[in-house]
């Protein structure tokens, strides 16, 4: 697994493991996973700072001119630095962004909270789509299952997110309510499969949570830019966000054909940088890689991809340009 050893206890804990898995022909080599899986703090700081470095930068520029002509650019690289903070505290809740468990859970709640969300209660959530991938567990699946379902079908779901009107449900999922699948079945919450440590921790987490974004417009508004902490902040939460969300959920899950393997379950999308940086931020669209192998941190997945093509971890695997992907999701 890699990390320490609180990490690695931790991490394999009945009801807080997430599991390599291994439904696939190859594997790596031992040596090179466990090259891959090390930790590497200043990698990982060095995600840190370039997300609130541009998330500042796009807030001041917006904030100095005040014109549509800055702030709706700005809206758009702030919500796409908001996603980059949700991948920040998803490589957390994978116990993979620090190797001190402390240091991990502090900057991955940080990084959750801002943007609204639970990091310890999406820990709990996403323990189940890593787990059961594409199986009745998996809570994922009213989000990116069903397709392809027409172009119509797509584009009506994403207007949706740009307006707003399905914001309430994103951040109830990561609050740890039922998904639509699991209410029609009678299952219980997701947080009640998991230990009680981890179910105390998120329970606690989303107090902290609700508590930041109700001080946060209070404090906005007594230091004079409440405005613009609405207009900067929450509006890209509430809407560009949602449908970038959306978006690269069904790119990586999306209209895939055989449920039985994380090499055909999930996809890896080939991006152009520019595509990448907005839409996929910090390695975010090896997605193969990320299941097979969880336990590899965000800045080693693209040499894990080259290392599982050498070796042929890769043959048969759901692996497209992202074009291709955007082609067979809308078909």
């Amino acid at each position: 697994m890699g990390g320490n050893d609180a990490t690695m206890d931790a991490a394999s804990i009945k009801g807080e493991e997430f599991r390599d898995d291994r439904r696939r022909r190859k594997g790596l080599p031992p040596e090179i996973l466990k090259r891959l899986t090390k930790t590497n703090a200043k990698q990982a700081w060095r995600g840190v700072a370039e997300t609130a470095l541009i998330l500042a930068a796009a807030v001041g520029v917006a904030i100095y001119w005040w014109t549509p002509w800055a702030v709706i650019p700005a809206i758009v690289v702030i919500a796409a630095r908001q996603q980059a903070c949700f991948v920040l505290a998803h490589d957390a809740a994978h116990y993979r962004l620090f190797e001190s468990r402390h240091l991990n859970d502090a900057v991955g709640c940080f990084m959750g909270t801002i943007v609204g969300i639970s990091m310890r209660t999406y820990r709990v959530i996403h323990r189940l789509h890593h787990n059961h991938l594409y199986e009745p567990q998996d809570p994922d699946i009213p989000l990116n299952g069903g397709y392809p379902r027409g172009r119509a079908y797509l584009l009506k779901k994403l207007a949706r997110d740009l307006v707003g009107l399905t914001a309430y449900k994103t951040y109830s999922y990561f609050f740890g309510a039922p998904t639509i699948n699991d209410e029609a079945e009678g299952a219980t919450r997701p947080l009640h499969d998991t230990s009680p440590a981890l179910r105390h921790a998120a329970r606690r987490d989303r107090w902290t949570v609700a508590g930041f974004h109700i001080a946060a417009p209070i404090i906005a508004f007594a230091a004079g830019y409440g405005v613009e902490y609405l207009v900067l902040w929450v509006l890209p939460l509430a809407t560009a966000l949602q449908a970038i969300l959306r978006f690269r959920a069904v790119l990586e899950h999306g209209a895939v054909t055989d449920f039985s393997s994380p090499l055909t379950a999930a996809r890896t999308n080939i991006t152009p940088w520019w595509l990448r940086w907005w839409l996929f931020p910090h390695n975010v669209n090896y997605h193969v890689e990320h299941h097979l192998y969880p336990s590899v941190p965000f800045y080693n997945l693209p040499e894990c991809h080259q290392e599982m093509r050498t070796h042929g971890v890769l043959d048969g695997a759901e692996v497209r340009n992202v074009f291709d992907t955007v082609r067979t999701i809308s078909a």
